[in-house]
């Protein structure tokens, strides 16, 4: 039976130009460049700008993955940006995006899931282009976290960064079957009991203010192992796949000591995983397609290779999306 699939017809990222390494966050809080490193593998990371906001990053990484895809705006039906970190309460900053790159059709709307807001996305626009509703979607991951972190709160503030990092999906028709190109299938999790491990503390209904983010890193690291893990296995079953099948996972670039207890969890080989937490620390929902645009221009991806995205974030809300390229 002939069916909808989505393929990733292009890729773009955006990183601001300025950066803080280990060595300057010593003066801004205290900690050492040797302890960021030991518990978290990051070296430096990227900061916009005072008047850079969320969607010029996202324009910018949109516009990128247009190009790479050989389409225009006026290609595109629908745009899904996840942000936990948008420029206005309201509206949307997928509008400000849709303005930007002058696409005047269709629709555009935000999605929150905090780090798994990309994967969140993914399925979004992939189950539009399933519907036959959309041929063209640009899915973007969007994050200023720079602007609701305590740079007081050394357990916290060395950890994040800003990017954005985009994917136009477009539509092609398949068979049903795990050998067709494309997103083969999308899993989504989310459990409310755990919100007091990682969130901001803040709110338009709750403190009428933005708020920084407080974390529980010792318990955030032990759920986010176990539900990585767990989300990977149940996209490999579910289209009949083993871990060796696998030619890259593009995890969320969270903290090197998770993407390592993963990978063990999982018994894969490390070269297998993508690593850009080093440069670009945790950028949330920009994390993937950062990260995926690094692989893509690296050549680690080739045609027909499965590669896995997965993600977990605050909430707790947790995904993956198997794909075969």
């Amino acid at each position: 039976m002939t069916m909808f699939r989505s393929i990733i017809a292009g890729c773009g990222s955006y990183l601001p130009e300025k950066i803080i390494t280990n060595k300057q966050m010593e003066d801004i809080v205290d900690t050492t460049d040797e302890w960021i490193i030991e518990r978290t593998g990051i070296t430096q990371r990227h900061i916009a700008a005072d008047d850079e906001l969320t969607s010029d990053l996202a324009i910018r990484a949109a516009e990128k993955a247009l190009a790479n895809a050989g389409l225009k705006a006026s290609d595109i039906e629908l745009i899904v940006v996840a942000t936990s970190t948008p420029d206005q309460t309201f509206p949307a900053t997928a509008t400000r995006v849709q303005a930007g790159i002058g696409m005047d059709k269709g629709a555009a709307f935000d999605i929150q899931a905090v780090c798994s807001g990309f994967i969140y996305a993914l399925a979004v626009a992939d189950n539009f282009i399933r519907a036959g509703q959309a041929r063209h979607v640009l899915v973007i991951g969007a994050e200023t976290f720079s602007r609701i972190l305590d740079w007081n709160d050394r357990a916290t503030c060395v950890l994040f960064g800003d990017g954005a990092g985009a994917v136009v999906l477009s539509a092609t028709t398949g068979t049903g079957t795990s050998s067709d190109r494309g997103i083969l299938s999308t899993h989504l999790h989310s459990d409310g009991r755990y919100n007091d491990l990682l969130y901001v503390d803040g709110g338009v209904s709750s403190t009428r203010s933005t708020g920084y983010l407080r974390m529980k890193g010792k318990e955030v690291f032990r759920h986010a192992v176990v539900n990585l893990a767990s989300v990977v296995k149940e996209a490999l079953e579910y289209n009949n796949l083993g871990a060796d099948d696998i030619d890259m996972v593009i995890p969320h670039q969270a903290n090197k000591r998770i993407l390592d207890a993963t990978a063990r969890k999982l018994k894969m080989d490390p070269a297998k995983v993508a690593v850009t937490v080093d440069r670009h620390a945790n950028t949330s929902s920009a994390s993937i397609p950062l990260a995926l645009d690094e692989m893509l221009r690296q050549g680690r991806i080739a045609q027909g290779d499965i590669v896995v995205l997965e993600a977990m974030g605050g909430g707790f809300t947790w995904g993956s999306c198997l794909i075969r390229w």
